[in-house]
């Protein structure tokens, strides 16, 4: 499987106080990429990019305020918030067995157990319970949620996935 590019793990999303701390948003449940001394990668929205390293680090819940080295007043942090906080793609580790990444399930294309083509897999989002693939073929959405007794393999190099889906899915 291809793992090369990188992909956001967060998003400056404010400033805290006027030293220069910086509010994150963690797109992962993981929190290890935000340890002090560890350097991140930064795009501005302007499409600059930034590495950082981090001074100090706390964390609430999924929002991360950490304070980098060289920004020292809330001018500078400010000028940083709708940045980014990219990693490579060969950084990450791999999943657990019958676990993905989003970003790797994304343009699979979609099969039921019968080899009827559903689609291409489009985007996923949460639902709470369980994760959602959105399949597009042409104008037809199906929504698939992703439950062990529903997909029943995954094979990237043949960029292919089988579903099982219950009846009036």
């Amino acid at each position: 499987m291809e793992k090369s590019g990188v992909l956001p793990i967060g998003k400056i999303i404010g400033v805290h106080g006027m030293k220069g701390c910086l509010k994150v948003f963690s797109f992962d449940a993981s929190t290890d990429w935000f340890d002090p001394g560890h350097s991140l990668t930064l795009k501005r929205p302007d499409g600059k990019i930034q590495t950082v390293v981090l001074e100090d680090v706390q964390i609430h819940k999924n929002i991360i305020r950490m304070a980098v080295r060289d920004v020292n007043d809330r001018t500078t942090a400010e000028g940083m918030v709708g940045a980014e906080i990219l990693v490579s793609r060969s950084d990450l580790p791999e999943p657990e067995e019958g676990r993905w990444y989003w970003c790797d399930l994304i343009g699979l294309s979609v099969y039921g157990v019968n080899e009827t083509y559903l689609g291409r897999i489009e985007n996923l989002f949460e639902t709470g319970s369980n994760d959602v693939l959105v399949v597009k073929d042409r104008e037809t959405e199906i929504l698939i949620p992703v439950l062990k007794s529903i997909i029943c393999s995954v094979d990237f190099e043949e960029k292919k996935m089988i579903v099982d889906l219950p009846e009036g899915l």
